[in-house]
């Protein structure tokens, strides 16, 4: 967490949270929901527009990535000061890029370790790693289905409505985790 942050959540601790704003897509792009785009209906609801605008701004993304975590309910969060920004997710916390070498970066940048693969009903990929559970990017599903083939990866079956009990994340803290 930046300094400054924590900084702020000292001077100013009962800041209420913000719930429905922002987004976390398949893609792992961050997306801005304000009130028109909220009422076309629920984040992973598949209406067009639901997703809200991507976000673009680097320094924003870098802010977020830095700032971005768990609380024990597994209700994913933005750090912004001494206000919390729950994040609506269209699938996992997590969407990882698989690099042509195999290595594995989150969709912050950051590297981490495999530790198993699983494939569910609709044929996506998910990797449970050293920093936590996500999605394969759809561009990088034919690296995954080469690890695969070379034996370096053994998917296992999952449903995909198992998996925010199966790895304790929530996918709308805006209906589960709102205080």
């Amino acid at each position: 967490m930046d300094d400054i942050v924590a900084q702020a959540m000292r001077k100013w601790p009962n800041v209420p949270a913000c719930y429905g704003w922002l987004g976390l897509d398949a893609r792992g792009q961050w997306r801005l929901r304000d009130d028109r785009t909220q009422a076309l209906g629920a984040f992973d609801s598949g209406v067009p527009g639901a997703l809200g605008s991507v976000l673009a701004h680097a320094g924003l993304i870098e802010f977020i990535s830095r700032n971005y975590s768990a609380d024990a309910a597994g209700c994913w969060y933005f750090q912004n000061g001494p206000q919390r920004v729950f994040v609506e997710l269209q699938s996992t916390p997590l969407i990882w890029r698989v690099q042509p070498d195999g290595s594995l970066q989150d969709h912050m940048g950051r590297s981490a370790r495999y530790q198993a693969c699983l494939l569910d009903e609709t044929g996506r990929v998910y990797l449970l790693t050293d920093l936590g559970f996500g999605l394969v990017h759809s561009q990088d599903v034919g690296l995954a289905a080469n690890a695969v083939e070379r034996g370096l990866w053994a998917p296992q079956d999952v449903l995909q409505s198992d998996l925010p009990a199966r790895f304790g994340f929530v996918k709308s803290p805006k209906t589960l985790c709102k205080k």
